[in-house]
Parts: C-alpha cells; sequence; structure tokens
C-alpha cells in the first residue's frame, strides 16, 4: 500500500463522489439484506396459512384460506421485486460514483505521465524502450484503475455487506451462523490460492501476447526487408512457433478456471448442508423457526460471492500496487533540462561555444572536446566532418535537447542554461537528420511548429523546400493523408516536408542537420538557393557531410573526434589543403565517376 499511497491525493479530489458511492453501497446493500427478513416472515406465514388449510379441509373456508396464501405469496413477490428494483437503482448510482471516479482518475494519471513524457529529457529515451513507456501509460494505469474502481467498491460492499448480514444473522440464532458460514473461510483460502495460479498464468499470457504483438508489429513494419530478403516463411514459421506457446499458456489457465466455479459451488451446496441440518435441529428445538432457514440460506448465498471476490480483490491490489510502483519510478524523476525563465528571450546578436565537451553518459563517449567558435547572427555556418565527429551533438547541444559536460553555450553573451529555454527554442527551425512525419496531413505536418498560418505561408515554405510540385500532384494535394512515419512518401520527400516545417516558422537560426542527403544535386542547389535569398539576414546552420552543401557558407567547421580540426571559408580550406581539402577532393572524383 505504500506505492498505493502516491494515489491519496487523486482520491481526495474524488472524496465527495467517493463518500456518496459509500452511501450507496450501504443502501444498496441494506436493500439486498432485507428481502431475506421477507422470505423468512413469507416463508413462515404461508408455511402457517398452509397447516391451517390442511385443517380446514372439506370446510367452506378452505377456499377463502387458499386465496389468502396465494394473496400472501404475490404480496411477499412483488414486495421482493420492488425492493430489487430499488437496490438496483442504488447500485446504479453506487457504480455511477465509484466507477466513475476511478475513469477519472484514470484520466488525470493518464495525462500526468504523458505530461510528465514531455518533460523528461533525451536521455531518457536513450534508456528507456518505447513499448515499455507505452505499457505504463496504458496496462498500468488500467491495472490502478481497476485497484481504484473495483477493489475498492467490492471491499467496501463486502465491508458494509459482512456488518450487515453477519450482525442478523447472530441476532437470530450465534450457533446456526457459525455452522453457516464455517465453509466460508475454505472458501476465501481456495479461490485465493487458485486466483494467485490464475494471475500468474495470465501474467505469462500476457508477456507471451505482447511477443507475439512485437513480431507482429515488426513484420508489418520491415515487410519490404521480408520480402526482398524472401524471409516470409522463416518469419511464418515464428510466428507458428509463437502461436503455439501462447495456445498451450492458455490452455493452462482454461484448466485453472474449470477448478474454479466447481469450487465455490461446491462449498456453497456444503454450506447450505450445513444449514438445513442445523437449522433443522434448531427448528425442532424451538429456537428457530423453518422460515429462518430459508433466512440463513439466502444470507449464505448473499456472501458467497464477495467471499469469493476477496482472492480476486487482493490480486487487483498486489497487481496495481506493482503496476503505480512502475508508474512512480517514472513520476518521482526529475528532467534534467528544465526552463529555468520565464522572462521573454529574443535572439539578436550571436551564439559562442566556450571549450565546450559532451560526453554521452550512457556510453561515457565523448562526442565533442573542447570546443570553441562564436557564429554571429546573420552568418551562415557550416560543419562537416566524418560520421561519430559530433556534428549531430553541436545540434541538440545548440537546441538544448542536452546540456554540456563541461564548458559553455552563450547566446547573447547568456548562458543556454539561464534563458527561458521556451522562447529560445520557438525562434529554432531544425531540420532533424532523422527525419519523423506525423500520421496526418501534410499540411499538418508542415505547419506542427506554427500556431497561425495562412494558405500562402504553407505554400510558400513547400516551394522553398523544393516539395511544392511533388505535393500538388498528389490527388488529395496538401490534404494528402501520410502513412505511419510518413511512409506514403519517398526519402526525399519527407526530408523536404521537414524542410518546408522548419522553413514556415520564419526563425531566427535555422539548424539543417544533414538535412539534403536523401535529396539529389539539383534540388540541393535549388533549395540552398531558395535559402540565400530569402534568409540573407538570417542565421543558419548547415551540418553536411556534402561540400556542395557547404560551400558558400560564411564559416567551415571541419571536426575530427570532436575537435576543429580546420576552420575558415570554402577557398581557404581548399588552399590549405588539409583534411577539408581531401573530403573535397574525394567528392568531386565520387562525382566525376557518376557522370561517366
Amino acid at each position: 500500500m505504500k506505492e498505493l499511497s502516491s494515489l491519496n491525493p487523486y482520491l481526495a479530489k474524488y472524496k465527495y463522489r467517493i463518500l456518496f458511492g459509500g452511501i450507496f453501497i450501504a443502501l444498496s446493500n441494506w436493500f439486498g439484506v432485507f428481502p431475506a427478513q421477507i422470505i423468512r416472515l413469507a416463508f413462515d406465514l404461508v408455511k402457517d396459512n398452509l397447516a391451517n388449510y390442511q385443517l380446514t379441509k372439506g370446510f367452506e373456508n378452505q377456499a377463502i384460506l387458499k386465496s389468502i396464501i396465494i394473496q400472501i405469496a404475490l404480496l411477499f413477490g412483488a414486495l421482493i421485486i420492488l425492493i430489487a428494483i430499488i437496490k438496483g437503482v442504488f447500485m446504479f448510482f453506487m457504480r455511477q460514483t465509484i466507477i466513475v471516479v476511478s475513469r477519472l482518475i484514470e484520466y488525470d494519471l493518464k495525462n500526468v505521465i504523458y505530461q510528465k513524457y514531455q518533460e523528461l529529457s533525451l536521455s531518457f529515451y536513450r534508456i528507456n524502450n518505447t513499448g515499455d513507456l507505452m505499457n505504463r501509460v496504458s496496462e498500468d494505469v488500467s491495472r490502478v484503475r481497476m485497484y481504484i474502481g473495483p477493489a475498492i467498491m467490492y471491499t467496501l460492499n463486502l465491508i458494509v455487506l459482512f456488518i450487515l448480514v453477519i450482525s442478523t444473522m447472530i441476532s437470530v440464532n450465534p450457533m446456526l451462523t457459525f455452522y453457516a458460514l464455517l465453509p466460508l473461510p475454505l472458501l476465501f483460502v481456495a479461490i485465493y490460492y487458485v486466483q494467485n495460479t490464475i494471475n500468474t498464468k495470465s501474467e505469462k499470457i500476457q508477456a507471451q501476447l505482447s511477443i507475439l504483438t512485437t513480431t507482429v508489429q515488426e513484420t508489418f513494419s520491415g515487410i519490404r526487408i521480408i520480402k526482398a530478403f524472401g524471409r516470409e516463411q522463416q518469419l511464418a514459421d515464428r510466428f507458428a512457433a509463437d502461436s503455439e506457446v501462447y495456445k498451450t499458456k492458455s490452455m493452462e489457465l482454461v484448466k485453472v478456471q474449470a477448478i474454479f466455479f466447481p469450487t465455490i459451488l461446491g462449498l456453497i451446496g456444503i454450506s447450505t448442508l450445513l444449514t438445513v441440518y442445523f437449522g433443522g435441529k434448531e427448528v425442532i428445538n424451538g429456537s428457530i423457526t423453518a422460515g429462518n432457514i430459508a433466512e440463513f440460506i439466502v444470507y449464505v448465498n448473499i456472501l458467497t460471492w464477495p467471499v469469493a471476490s476477496v482472492g480476486w480483490v487482493t490480486s487487483l491490489v498486489q497487481r496495481a500496487a506493482a503496476s503505480q510502483k512502475r508508474i512512480n519510478e517514472f513520476l518521482d524523476l526529475e528532467p534534467e533540462i528544465t526552463n529555468p525563465s520565464t522572462i521573454p528571450f529574443e535572439f539578436t546578436n550571436s551564439i559562442e561555444f566556450k571549450n565546450v565537451s559532451f560526453t554521452y553518459p550512457e556510453t561515457n563517449i565523448t562526442a565533442i572536446d573542447q570546443l570553441s567558435f562564436t557564429l554571429t547572427k546573420g552568418q551562415t555556418l557550416a560543419i562537416v566532418g566524418k560520421t561519430g565527429s559530433g556534428k549531430s551533438t553541436i545540434s541538440n547541444l545548440i537546441s538544448r535537447m542536452i546540456d554540456v559536460s563541461s564548458g559553455s553555450i552563450l547566446i547573447d553573451n547568456q548562458d543556454i542554461k539561464n534563458i527561458n529555454l521556451n522562447d529560445w527554442r520557438n525562434q529554432i527551425g531544425i531540420v532533424p537528420q532523422e527525419v519523423f512525419l506525423f500520421s496526418d496531413s501534410i499540411q499538418n505536418n508542415i505547419t506542427f511548429g506554427k500556431d497561425q498560418f495562412e494558405t500562402a505561408d504553407i505554400h510558400q515554405a513547400a516551394q522553398m523546400a523544393g516539395v511544392y510540385d511533388s505535393i500538388i500532384a498528389f490527388p488529395n494535394g496538401f490534404e494528402t493523408l501520410l502513412g505511419e512515419r510518413g511512409i506514403t512518401l519517398s526519402g526525399g520527400q519527407k526530408q523536404r516536408v521537414s524542410i518546408a516545417r522548419a522553413l514556415i516558422k520564419k526563425p531566427g537560426l535555422l539548424l539543417f542537420d544533414d538535412a539534403l542527403s536523401a535529396v539529389d544535386t539539383q534540388t540541393e542547389e535549388n533549395i540552398l538557393s531558395n535559402l540565400a535569398s530569402t534568409r540573407k539576414d538570417a542565421t543558419n546552420i548547415l551540418i553536411s557531410h556534402r561540400i556542395s552543401t557547404l560551400k558558400n557558407a560564411d564559416m567551415i567547421l571541419y571536426l575530427a573526434n570532436g575537435k576543429v580540426a580546420e576552420m575558415g571559408s570554402h577557398e581557404a580550406l581548399l588552399a590549405n589543403k588539409g583534411p577539408y581539402y581531401e573530403l573535397y577532393q574525394m567528392q568531386l572524383l565520387a562525382d566525376t565517376q557518376k557522370q561517366e
């Protein structure tokens, strides 16, 4: 219950609903217990009148007694039906309070977790897989909801019912109460162990189902590769084997469940037999009436299912505690990167790296080592280097997706850790190395980073990104819906839509992280020409491995092992005949060979 105590603020939020839920539980149970007393009274009245009916055999008033007996039966039957309806009404209100509260808390909890996910830093997502994150916001929250709703409701129901029923039974006959309830502890123990076995096997089935789901998801996502390598049969065999394991585990669960209900019914039968046997003795002794036996049988049946639910409720609480512990692990995390200021910030001057180093904590790999440079507003900086030289790390540092390990980054002579992070990111247009498009229309993907826009802005951004003609060629144009991760588009089209998404913001800083790798040379020239003509006074950072992308930049950094190997203009670096010159000659030779 320690982990579940973190739910107390949510329960306090809806305390009045829960209070009314408790009142409705008490009322519904009272109307559930009351019919047993009516049955006892009806049973005794009918029994006495039947005796008189037999005594008046052959007399005229026998017909009158028969009519009275029928009227008694109808009257008490109608009364029981009326009480059952009233009980049903209160049960409806009970569920509309307790169960609805569980749904409201589920809603709140999912929103809190989702918000927390967005606050956590990139490093969090590097060490946690997506499937586990999804599980915590779906499966784990659902288990917690089952504790807040059914578990609490059935627990309160059991407590109220026990108080009402057992106190009434004891007031009638303590000895008969003892014998009538004797099998119930055995029922509880049996159900507890059976339920635990069911839960254990259910967990294994759920885990196997996750394996099946993952297999199917990977098959659908990688269908091109599977077909290209002709591995359809191998994947089908693998799925069949996993399905066989799932079937075996499911059959084991079915066998346990097959024992479950016969056990309950058997113990209920024993309780009924004990009630009739010892109740009959008490009737003979004159301690109780025959109606009391009927009343006790009703009480036993009323208690059976709440007692049977104890094992299930215990299991719900255990599973909810485990799930809440998993949820708390994330909710208790503090994001590494937070917004330190609410003071409005506008980029007007420069970006400066001062002896910046960064080491990835997961691998201890130093991506950037004592890097220093200054970029003045309105300039274009190009960064080039081999794979693993730290180019993309610079992009993440500038947008403050990660924080420096040492050194400092100054924006307008202010440490990036001290400025309004939201304002800073809103002034950056980023085209990441790995393009991500949402399963939405092309228009909504382009306008994702802008709250207000005009149609002309969308078209202009698409034209600057060189993707306008491709979009209007689709039957639905800009309203074309994209598949998962933009699978509807080619690699080059996805990259250009991503560029348009950055350009429509008209950002103060445009950051291209190898954003032209999937486009041809002519398209690349057109995009760079559009940028040069429309962003003359804007600041740009171009990260690439292609010299053609960088040659017109005001300053070029050549990175090697996270350090600046060379720095200067395109012409100056060629004149140095260093690493940049060698890379230029290699790419020039490769382009010449392609043309031949």
